[in-house]
């Protein structure tokens, strides 16, 4: 026969469990959100400093600095997995707030030019719009009992061939139809690209694993990222409606 107090020694055992399990993944998530906020601020302070310099301003846009910038980014974007997941701590943060400053360097001259066109108001609307996008395709990943794995492949190829049509319209065509028409799907693509991460960073977390800690590094990375490619396209739509 079975026994009745048993039973319910194992359901509260189970239950504790997943309110320990709960409360750690909580944890997780709230680590990933606070390092990428804090990589968003900083990223954020870095290239409003930078955009006050008008010699600064005009280095980076005359010479070919920004595009090793933009190598850099991609670049990192390529080695993180591995030396965030399988590296040292140390390799990780290093990493990780290298690109946010990359990143700093590269938007500052987009501000600088808003700034000059007397739209700074612009900025603030373009990083409304994005914590607004940013957060509620995010909670819908995180949410969502929708298994969003499928979406990598096409995601994937997705982001590979925006980022060769803005290189080629950057280089060539310079066209502002273009511009504006790469920036919306870019906004599209990436608003599907947070939710599939936050899912993903979600999935992760493990009870107890040492792991945790370099899975909510990359995570942050990860959406950091995303959030940032939204500010930037978004930035561009409203500058080039304002035009």
């Amino acid at each position: 026969m079975n026994d009745p107090h048993r039973q319910f020694g194992g359901g509260a055992t189970t239950s504790r469990t997943g309110v320990a399990i709960d409360e750690g993944l909580r944890q997780y998530m709230l680590g990933v959100y606070n390092y990428m906020a804090l990589a968003v601020a900083g990223t954020g302070l870095l290239s409003m400093m930078m955009a006050s310099n008008d010699a600064l301003m005009l280095q980076i846009m005359t010479t070919p600095l920004k595009w090793l910038g933009f190598a850099g980014i991609l670049g990192i974007g390529w080695f993180a997995p591995k030396i965030m997941m399988n590296g040292s701590k140390v390799a990780a943060h290093g990493m990780f707030w290298a690109y946010a400053a990359l990143w700093g360097v590269m938007i500052a001259p987009m501000l600088y030019m808003f700034q000059q066109a007397g739209a700074a108001q612009d900025i603030y609307r373009a990083f409304f719009i994005t914590s607004s996008v940013f957060g509620a395709v995010s909670l819908y990943g995180y949410t969502t009992k929708r298994d969003l794995s499928g979406w990598a492949s096409f995601l994937m190829m997705a982001s590979v061939g925006l980022i060769i049509a803005i290189i080629v319209n950057a280089i060539i065509f310079k066209s502002g139809m273009m511009s504006l028409l790469t920036s919306s799907a870019v906004v599209l693509v990436f608003s599907a690209v947070t939710a599939y991460e936050t899912q993903a960073i979600k999935s992760w977390y493990r009870e107890g694993s040492a792991m945790n800690e370099r899975a909510s590094i990359f995570g942050a990375f990860m959406l950091y990222g995303s959030f940032v490619t939204l500010f930037v396209h978004i930035l561009n739509i409203l500058g080039i409606m304002r035009d």
